[in-house]
Protein backbone atom coordinates (compact mmCIF):
# COMPACT_ATOMS: atom_id res chain seq x y z
CA UNK A 1 0.00 0.00 0.00
CA UNK A 2 1.23 3.43 -0.61
CA UNK A 3 2.10 5.28 2.72
CA UNK A 4 0.95 8.51 1.27
CA UNK A 5 -2.31 7.68 2.92
CA UNK A 6 -0.93 8.19 5.66
CA UNK A 7 0.02 11.78 5.45
CA UNK A 8 -3.12 12.41 3.77
CA UNK A 9 -5.85 11.34 6.07
CA UNK A 10 -7.64 14.87 5.60
CA UNK A 11 -10.22 15.24 3.40
CA UNK A 12 -13.39 17.20 2.39
CA UNK A 13 -16.92 16.59 1.11
CA UNK A 14 -17.69 18.02 -2.33
CA UNK A 15 -21.10 16.88 -2.36
CA UNK A 16 -23.76 14.50 -1.78
CA UNK A 17 -26.23 12.97 -3.75
CA UNK A 18 -29.15 10.62 -4.16
CA UNK A 19 -31.68 8.71 -6.09
CA UNK A 20 -34.79 7.17 -4.88
CA UNK A 21 -34.91 4.98 -8.43
CA UNK A 22 -32.07 3.19 -10.00
CA UNK A 23 -31.07 5.44 -12.10
CA UNK A 24 -27.22 5.99 -13.03
CA UNK A 25 -26.91 9.57 -11.77
CA UNK A 26 -27.47 10.97 -8.52
CA UNK A 27 -29.12 14.43 -7.70
CA UNK A 28 -27.18 16.69 -5.63
CA UNK A 29 -29.10 17.39 -2.01
CA UNK A 30 -27.98 19.76 0.49
CA UNK A 31 -27.34 16.85 2.62
CA UNK A 32 -27.89 12.81 2.72
CA UNK A 33 -28.54 10.76 5.82
CA UNK A 34 -26.76 7.83 6.39
CA UNK A 35 -28.10 5.49 8.55
CA UNK A 36 -26.23 2.38 10.15
CA UNK A 37 -26.17 -1.09 8.52
CA UNK A 38 -28.29 0.14 5.47
CA UNK A 39 -26.58 3.35 3.59
CA UNK A 40 -28.26 6.53 2.69
CA UNK A 41 -31.67 7.30 3.57
CA UNK A 42 -33.81 7.86 0.31
CA UNK A 43 -31.58 5.91 -2.25
CA UNK A 44 -32.82 3.29 -4.25
CA UNK A 45 -29.33 1.21 -3.01
CA UNK A 46 -31.17 1.41 0.86
CA UNK A 47 -30.80 -1.71 2.75
CA UNK A 48 -29.30 -4.46 4.70
CA UNK A 49 -29.15 -6.74 1.42
CA UNK A 50 -28.20 -6.17 -1.61
CA UNK A 51 -30.28 -3.44 -3.95
CA UNK A 52 -27.84 -3.61 -6.80
CA UNK A 53 -30.16 -5.53 -9.48
CA UNK A 54 -27.93 -7.81 -11.27
CA UNK A 55 -26.64 -8.74 -7.90
CA UNK A 56 -29.99 -9.18 -6.79
CA UNK A 57 -30.65 -11.55 -9.52
CA UNK A 58 -28.07 -13.82 -8.57
CA UNK A 59 -29.29 -13.79 -4.93
CA UNK A 60 -31.44 -10.98 -2.83
CA UNK A 61 -30.27 -12.27 0.38
CA UNK A 62 -26.82 -11.40 0.21
CA UNK A 63 -25.52 -8.65 2.19
CA UNK A 64 -25.71 -5.12 0.97
CA UNK A 65 -21.62 -4.23 0.82
CA UNK A 66 -22.27 -1.17 -1.57
CA UNK A 67 -24.73 0.69 0.87
CA UNK A 68 -22.87 4.06 -0.13
CA UNK A 69 -20.64 5.04 -3.00
CA UNK A 70 -17.78 6.98 -3.00
CA UNK A 71 -15.91 9.13 -6.11
CA UNK A 72 -12.92 10.98 -5.54
CA UNK A 73 -12.91 14.35 -7.45
CA UNK A 74 -9.64 14.41 -8.55
CA UNK A 75 -11.27 11.23 -11.28
CA UNK A 76 -13.28 14.22 -12.76
CA UNK A 77 -10.31 16.21 -13.10
CA UNK A 78 -8.15 13.52 -14.34
CA UNK A 79 -11.19 13.25 -17.03
CA UNK A 80 -11.60 16.17 -18.05
CA UNK A 81 -9.75 16.82 -21.14
CA UNK A 82 -12.57 14.12 -22.44
CA UNK A 83 -15.28 14.49 -20.32
CA UNK A 84 -17.31 16.87 -18.26
CA UNK A 85 -18.38 15.46 -15.09
CA UNK A 86 -20.18 16.54 -12.32
CA UNK A 87 -20.69 15.21 -9.24
CA UNK A 88 -23.30 12.60 -8.29
CA UNK A 89 -23.89 12.38 -12.09
CA UNK A 90 -21.52 9.19 -12.14
CA UNK A 91 -23.98 7.04 -9.52
CA UNK A 92 -22.16 8.07 -6.35
CA UNK A 93 -23.64 8.92 -2.97
CA UNK A 94 -20.60 11.24 -1.80
CA UNK A 95 -18.36 13.32 -3.77
CA UNK A 96 -14.48 13.68 -1.61
CA UNK A 97 -11.49 15.77 -2.57
CA UNK A 98 -8.04 15.24 -0.90
CA UNK A 99 -8.25 11.56 -0.61
CA UNK A 100 -6.59 9.11 -2.57
CA UNK A 101 -9.73 6.81 -2.40
CA UNK A 102 -7.79 4.08 -5.06
CA UNK A 103 -5.20 3.47 -2.37
CA UNK A 104 -7.61 2.74 0.48
CA UNK A 105 -7.07 -0.54 2.34
CA UNK A 106 -10.16 -2.52 2.65
CA UNK A 107 -11.77 -2.12 6.11
CA UNK A 108 -10.40 1.56 6.33
CA UNK A 109 -12.46 3.55 8.35
CA UNK A 110 -13.85 7.06 7.30
CA UNK A 111 -15.55 9.06 9.68
CA UNK A 112 -17.39 11.99 7.88
CA UNK A 113 -18.70 15.04 9.52
CA UNK A 114 -20.36 15.53 13.20
CA UNK A 115 -21.18 11.39 13.27
CA UNK A 116 -21.06 9.37 10.18
CA UNK A 117 -18.82 6.21 9.75
CA UNK A 118 -18.50 4.63 6.86
CA UNK A 119 -16.11 0.88 6.26
CA UNK A 120 -15.23 0.82 3.10
CA UNK A 121 -15.80 -2.53 1.45
CA UNK A 122 -13.97 -2.80 -1.78
CA UNK A 123 -13.84 -0.88 -5.41
CA UNK A 124 -16.54 0.05 -7.59
CA UNK A 125 -16.87 -2.32 -10.62
CA UNK A 126 -17.54 -0.28 -13.28
CA UNK A 127 -20.20 -1.91 -16.43
CA UNK A 128 -21.50 -1.05 -19.76
CA UNK A 129 -24.25 1.10 -18.43
CA UNK A 130 -21.43 3.97 -18.03
CA UNK A 131 -21.02 4.06 -21.97
CA UNK A 132 -24.26 5.42 -21.59
CA UNK A 133 -24.17 8.20 -20.03
CA UNK A 134 -21.01 9.16 -21.60
CA UNK A 135 -19.81 6.94 -24.55
CA UNK A 136 -16.06 6.21 -24.22
CA UNK A 137 -15.86 6.51 -20.50
CA UNK A 138 -15.77 3.30 -19.34
CA UNK A 139 -12.41 2.51 -20.98
CA UNK A 140 -11.73 6.15 -19.97
CA UNK A 141 -12.09 4.59 -15.56
CA UNK A 142 -10.40 1.37 -16.21
CA UNK A 143 -6.75 1.16 -16.61
CA UNK A 144 -4.02 -1.50 -16.30
CA UNK A 145 -0.89 -1.09 -14.03
CA UNK A 146 2.88 -2.18 -15.39
CA UNK A 147 2.27 -6.19 -14.40
CA UNK A 148 -1.33 -6.09 -16.41
CA UNK A 149 -3.39 -6.19 -13.72
CA UNK A 150 -7.17 -4.28 -13.86
CA UNK A 151 -7.20 -0.82 -12.28
CA UNK A 152 -10.88 0.29 -11.56
CA UNK A 153 -10.82 4.00 -11.16
CA UNK A 154 -15.10 4.47 -10.93
CA UNK A 155 -15.09 4.57 -6.79
CA UNK A 156 -15.64 2.84 -3.98
CA UNK A 157 -18.16 0.96 -2.11
CA UNK A 158 -18.75 0.87 1.87
CA UNK A 159 -21.18 -0.27 4.80
CA UNK A 160 -22.89 2.55 6.91
CA UNK A 161 -20.96 1.85 10.88
CA UNK A 162 -22.77 4.90 12.62
CA UNK A 163 -25.59 7.32 11.46
CA UNK A 164 -25.09 10.60 10.97
CA UNK A 165 -25.67 13.54 8.56
CA UNK A 166 -23.47 14.21 5.66
CA UNK A 167 -23.03 17.52 3.65
CA UNK A 168 -20.25 19.28 1.38
CA UNK A 169 -17.95 20.65 3.39
CA UNK A 170 -17.78 17.97 5.51
CA UNK A 171 -14.33 16.89 6.61
CA UNK A 172 -13.48 13.40 6.52
CA UNK A 173 -10.78 11.43 8.62
CA UNK A 174 -9.21 8.19 7.47
CA UNK A 175 -8.30 5.52 10.19
CA UNK A 176 -6.55 2.89 8.80
CA UNK A 177 -6.69 -0.77 9.68
CA UNK A 178 -3.79 -3.15 11.39
CA UNK A 179 -1.39 -4.33 8.96
CA UNK A 180 -1.37 -6.16 7.00
CA UNK A 181 -3.32 -4.27 4.40
CA UNK A 182 -5.83 -6.32 2.12
CA UNK A 183 -5.95 -4.03 -1.19
CA UNK A 184 -9.81 -3.03 -2.68
CA UNK A 185 -11.06 -5.73 -4.57
CA UNK A 186 -14.21 -5.08 -6.66
CA UNK A 187 -17.75 -6.13 -4.78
Amino acid sequence: MNEEIKSSNLGKVIAVSLSDKHTFSKENQQSIKLVEGLGAEGDAHYGSTVKHRSRVAQNPNQPNLRQVHLIHYELFDELADRFTIEPGQMGENITTVGINLLELPTDTIMYIGKSAIIKVTGLRNPCAQIDNFKPGLLKAVLDKDADGNLIRKAGIMGIILQSGEVKPGDSIRVELPTKPFKKLERV
